[in-house]
């Protein structure tokens, strides 16, 4: 005879912990940036995109902070299970908030003067996972309402990964930047695009590991009866 084991819920919720550790950065910095737009500080060569038009990135602000914040907690098996009903609502939520956070990302790609470090090929990976973003969103709502729930899962793993760019990205560029020092056009377009290929593939790792495979639990044989 066996005895089913339940995973230890201690692992889900380191991950979860580390993904919200992971969004800390940007939505400091994104409340830094609204203080700047609420208080009228000087305008800056960095700043004067955004104090010309706020709109967008007051936008992207707001819905990326709790997009990556609320999406941490979709990572945890055990309360998808436990609790659905907060599962589906929170889900319902989660998609029109990247979404936001995906077209006003674009739109500020395309729209903003940007300085010139972050044009060429930065530019072209921005409309990329931008895109990809938003295309995963609506591809994982759909399959949701086809009830195809672990292409609905896969989706969503891809679509929170490229939100989560962000967040690597201070991995990626912190090293770079104590050790070399400033960088280039290209070696800035290289840094960042490779927190978002650092992110896709631990989703696409996710993926494989825990929503195509069949789901089960491991079993420890039990003990004799005395």
């Amino acid at each position: 005879m066996t005895t089913t084991v339940k995973p230890p819920a201690r692992a889900e919720w380191t991950v979860i912990a580390l993904l919200v550790v992971l969004s800390v950065v940007p939505l400091v910095a994104g409340a830094f940036r609204l203080g700047e737009l609420a208080t009228g500080a000087p305008v800056t060569a960095d700043n004067a995109r955004f104090a010309a038009s706020p709109l967008p990135v007051v936008l992207h602000i707001l819905a990326a902070s709790p997009y990556c914040l609320l999406g941490a907690f979709q990572f945890s098996p055990a309360l998808r299970r436990r609790r659905p009903r907060w599962h589906r609502a929170s889900g319902r939520l989660l998609v029109p908030l990247g979404l936001v956070a995906a077209l006003s990302g674009l739109w500020m790609t395309l729209f903003y003067a940007v300085p010139a470090i972050d044009t060429g090929f930065l530019t072209v990976q921005r409309l990329v996972f931008g895109s990809a973003m938003a295309a995963a969103l609506v591809l994982g709502f759909v399959a949701a309402r086809r009830r195809e729930f672990a292409r609905h899962g896969a989706w969503m793993v891809r679509a929170y990964a490229i939100g989560q760019g962000a967040g690597t990205q201070v991995l990626t560029n912190v090293p770079w930047m104590i050790l070399v020092g400033e960088y280039d056009q290209l070696s800035r377009a290289l840094l960042m695009g490779a927190g978002w290929v650092i992110n896709m593939a631990v989703a696409e790792w996710v993926i494989h590991r825990t929503l195509r495979r069949p789901r089960g639990v491991r079993r420890v044989p039990e003990r004799p009866a005395v």
